[in-house]
């Protein structure tokens, strides 16, 4: 099932890559490994991977900064695997765009299941072109006409209230906080404007909220960012 996949693992302790690199090819996945978040870098672009395995604590430059860097150039899952376990280490890993955050020692059935979750939210099964994104069983996202479906219900979007809502639903039940989505949809150099993103929200809660002061579907965390609910699709 899982041989499709290729995954891109980024540690710089030997030891760590090899245990890694064993449990995923035991479960049938392509592994690529790289020993430090340069090398990741530049692996990411060359082979394109479906997934990435990301330590934190790296020389030179550190799993956060590798992170926010991919997240430019990828959206595919981004799940950290690391020591550091702090809240604050796993609220700053996750705000930067990663998909989850496993700490070590970890089961690899933990493993190996966060890893299949977060390829499925991705939307692995999205079609041939890659058009579609079926967060739940009642919603998709139309990539091609910007429009959002919910039930029978299609909703015209405009590009950027599409990508913030698209940016969202990958990241379904994470918060992201506001400077994540102000440098994926609009870069980096629009970091500190956070009513941009407020106005944004606020727009795609009126489209698709049936009551945008008690939203069911875009949640607004004080202090720390929104968040996609899927549940309440389902």
């Amino acid at each position: 099932m899982h041989r499709q996949f290729r995954i891109l693992v980024v540690d710089d302790q030997p030891d760590i890559l090899a245990v890694l690199r064993a449990i995923l090819t035991a479960e049938g996945f392509d592994v690529v490994t790289a020993q430090d978040a340069l090398a990741g870098l530049r692996a990411a672009y060359q082979v394109h991977p479906d997934a990435i395995l990301l330590d934190v604590m790296m020389p030179n430059v550190d799993g956060f900064e590798a992170c926010r860097r991919l997240r430019e150039m990828t959206e595919v899952p981004i799940i950290f695997v690391t020591a550091k376990g702090t809240i604050e280490d796993i609220v700053r890993g996750l705000s930067l765009g990663a998909d989850d955050y496993l700490v070590k020692p970890f089961e690899r059935s933990e493993l190996v299941s966060r890893l299949v979750t977060s390829l499925r939210r991705a939307g692995e099964r999205t079609g041939e072109g890659g058009d579609f994104i079926f967060p739940a069983a009642s919603i998709m996202l139309d990539c091609d006409r910007h429009e959002l479906v919910i039930g029978k219900q299609t909703v015209y979007l405009t590009p950027k209230e599409f990508e913030v809502l698209r940016l969202l639903v990958r990241h379904a039940g994470k918060v992201l906080s506001t400077d994540a989505i102000l440098t994926r949809v609009w870069g980096p150099e629009w970091i500190g404007e956070p009513d941009l993103v407020k106005q944004y929200i606020y727009r795609l809660r009126r489209k698709i909220e049936e009551d945008p002061d008690s939203p069911h579907y875009l949640h607004t965390v004080r202090g720390g960012g929104y968040y996609f609910d899927a549940e309440d699709l389902l």
